[in-house]
């Protein structure tokens, strides 16, 4: 642990020039005296570093001078895939490594091309959890993900939305999915590959028995078939809605991807009011009153009839409501 903060403690006086000890030992998190400690040993090593005292003083390297340290650990390397993803990795455990893989980098790299690599970490950020959302506890992640990669069996407690919702699973685990902000394992249960929400998982024990991952699987494939297949077994029923100029705007911005794509192809000539006419896929009469609501006044709903109904009925009982 010592001998990884040494070099870290190396690299950053060579990626940043001057640096006081209070700055060091806030990006190490450690304490001031072991930054005295570790520039002395640094120094005994036979590091050419100084350091200046005053308002201005601190640590820095010779000019010149460059440590050839700067090769990744295995667990390092496998961390750049997460580097794009800080709240992941940091839910994996792998916050710390990434950060020490990105320093290695940039130490390594040369000057013009390690500005351009600092301009780009200034300007793009990537956010992926949706809005309006808490983060999912997500306590047995790091178990799941070191099965995953050791490819060891899970025994797990299970909840699950129909009943008995409480369910034990031997799974095989092939792999982990992160889509907004939530996590997925991909897993082999019996004879077939499920999905399973890492957040749902209320225990597990991992077994000494391994299994071997098929030849050929592919995690990405599996995972854009399986939300094809997903998204169709939502959608039983149709709708037929007439669309404003306006509605058909705010239809693009509150559906999802299938809607949206549905109500395109199946979009007919405007009316005479300009009024655009489109057949979208249903998840139920009641889910789909809550989404047409959203569209105010800007749709209406044709069929079918027990949905229209319902509606009417809704926007009587509003209409009561506010003018009382």
């Amino acid at each position: 642990m010592r001998a990884s903060r040494l070099v870290s403690l190396l690299l950053l006086l060579q990626t940043r020039g001057r640096m006081t000890a209070h700055e060091l030992a806030e990006r190490l998190e450690v304490s001031v005296r072991t930054i005295y400690r570790d520039v002395e040993s640094l120094h005994t090593a036979g590091i050419p570093l100084y350091g200046d005292a005053g308002p201005n003083g601190g640590y820095q390297l010779l000019d010149g001078y460059r440590t050839r340290l700067t090769g990744l650990t295995t667990d390092e390397a496998e961390s750049l895939f997460l580097a794009g993803l800080p709240g992941p990795a940091a839910e994996l455990g792998l916050g710390a490594v990434v950060t020490a893989a990105q320093l290695k980098l940039m130490a390594a790299l040369p000057v013009e091309l390690r500005d351009r690599a600092g301009r780009i970490q200034e300007r793009f950020h990537l956010d992926a959890p949706t809005w309006y959302r808490d983060p999912e506890p997500v306590t047995h992640l790091p178990a799941v993900a070191a099965a995953v990669w050791n490819e060891r069996v899970l025994q797990v407690r299970y909840r699950r939305w129909k009943a008995p919702q409480e369910v034990e699973r031997r799974l095989e685990p092939y792999g982990l999915v992160v889509k907004a902000g939530t996590w997925y394992l991909v897993a082999r249960c019996g004879e077939h590959v499920r999905t399973y929400r890492v957040s749902q998982i209320l225990g597990l024990h991992p077994l000494e028995e391994r299994f071997t991952r098929p030849d050929g699987f592919d995690l990405a494939a599996y995972w854009q078939e399986y939300l094809a297949e997903f998204e169709e077994r939502l959608r039983w029923g149709e709708a037929v809605v007439r669309l404003s100029p306006r509605g058909l705007t705010l239809l693009a911005n509150l559906m999802t991807p299938g809607v949206v794509a549905a109500a395109r192809q199946s979009a007919q000539p405007p009316d005479d009011e300009g009024w655009t006419r489109v057949t979208v896929p249903i998840e139920s009469v009641g889910h789909a009153l809550g989404e047409f609501l959203r569209l105010g006044a800007e749709a209406e709903v044709l069929a079918p009839a027990e949905l229209r109904e319902l509606m009417a009925s809704t926007a009587r009982r509003l209409s009561q409501r506010y003018d009382g």
